[in-house]
């Protein structure tokens, strides 16, 4: 008898039939004997729809609301699922993060797990139930509401598989496993047995829409080994787990595309100490996440100037922008330009650590695309790349083409 947790994404759960088709997955663990604690996300396209009538009153809706408007959209999803295997004769009981005891700091929208009490859930486990807890939010300890960001339900499965020392910890969602790319843009995208915990959070944190990437450096801080299956078939998943020896000899293991990305520049920046450090101050005040930092200097005469850009994630622009013009008064910088219109192109693999030349081929294959590069970031398994998202796609096909087929 083994204690599981499975968490279950939005297109797992999407409709009532595929409610119930979870349902039944879950029955075939219970009856064999096993424990089960469920994580599930909202409904497929409800989380953006709450967001769509928020904004549709105000384009910057205060935060606190929202943390209290988008938990309801799992809630929705756990009392779906109890009854679901209620009219399959198996005791469920929904809880939702709160009730979990998921205890989080006071971010909202973006908070982080301080300590999950599951006194509750044992309890509810010991009495025979099935417990359904709702992912992506928590409780402070004064009581108000939060949410952990978007993927935030992955984060909730690894922090409570960790918290109950659970024997099995599985990520259900519409893919197989974990692909060498998305296989929606790359047809000939491979699925992959395994990957090392540093590399899928470089992936998740590059775009790649599998997990949460907080939720994999969960994984890794506390040694939570995992699958990423389908919740559509019985096929066996992606391990995901510390890394070994062989993996070493992968050089690149995927590539990822974010298309989710922003660049802001600043023109003209006062090229003097402590000025940076001003502009990234505000921005992270602000709980805005900046990316790649490219510095520009210029050698001209005149007052010493540079420009400034940074890449965060779309849906942080609008504030990151706020932010830029308050500064701006105080700084005295000139124009700021954004947009939207890029994609962040990836490789990622521990194998570069021992395998050089890597950096000069990516380089070396988009120039022959016609890509320009307009930012470069790396690390030692990852280089990423900020491209014309008109180009993406084409980029990303030319890479996973020439590194892995």
């Amino acid at each position: 008898m083994a204690l599981i947790v499975q968490k279950y994404g939005g297109s797992s759960v999407g409709d009532t039939d595929r409610i119930q088709n979870v349902a039944r997955r879950v029955k075939t663990y219970r009856d064999r004997g096993d424990r089960v604690v469920v994580v599930v996300s909202a409904m497929r396209g409800v989380t953006d729809n709450l967001i769509g009538l928020a904004k549709a009153i105000s384009p910057l809706p205060s935060e606190r609301e929202m943390d209290m408007l988008l938990a309801t959209g799992e809630q929705q999803t756990i009392a779906l699922l109890a009854i679901a295997l209620h009219a399959l004769n198996i005791p469920a009981m929904s809880l939702t993060g709160a009730q979990a005891g998921i205890v989080t700091d006071g971010v909202h929208t973006k908070a982080k797990i301080a300590n999950i009490t599951p006194k509750r859930i044992h309890e509810l486990l010991d009495q025979g139930h099935v417990v359904i807890v709702a992912g992506f939010q928590g409780e402070t300890r004064e009581g108000q509401i939060t949410t952990l960001g978007r993927g935030g339900s992955d984060l909730t499965g690894i922090a409570l598989a960790a918290a109950l020392e659970a024997d099995l910890c599985q990520i259900f969602t519409d893919v197989d496993g974990v692909y060498t790319a998305d296989p929606r843009i790359v047809p000939t995208a491979q699925k992959l047995d395994e990957i090392s915990y540093d590399e899928m959070l470089e992936l998740a944190s590059l775009g790649a829409k599998v997990m949460q990437s907080r939720s994999v450096e969960f994984a890794k801080k506390f040694g939570v080994v995992f699958e990423v299956r389908s919740s559509l078939n019985d096929n066996p998943g992606t391990i995901v787990k510390e890394e070994t020896k062989k993996m070493e000899g992968v050089v690149v293991r995927g590539v990822s595309l974010d298309k989710n990305q922003a660049k802001v520049t600043l023109v003209r920046v006062p090229d003097k100490p402590g000025v940076a450090a001003r502009i990234f101050k505000a921005l992270g005040d602000a709980a805005v996440s900046v990316d790649m930092i490219v510095q520009n200097i210029s050698h001209g005469s005149g007052t010493p100037a540079t420009d400034l850009s940074f890449t965060t994630d779309k849906p942080d622009l609008a504030k990151a922008r706020k932010v830029i013009d308050d500064l701006k008064p105080e700084i005295g910088f000139g124009e700021v330009i954004a947009t939207e219109t890029i994609g962040k192109l990836s490789i990622v693999g521990v194998g570069m650590k021992s395998h050089s030349g890597v950096a000069g081929k990516m380089f070396d294959i988009l120039a022959r695309e016609g890509v320009n590069i307009e930012m470069i970031s790396t690390s030692e398994i990852k280089i990423s790349v900020v491209i014309d998202l008109a180009k993406a796609e084409q980029a990303m096909k030319a890479v996973h083409a020439a590194f892995i087929g």
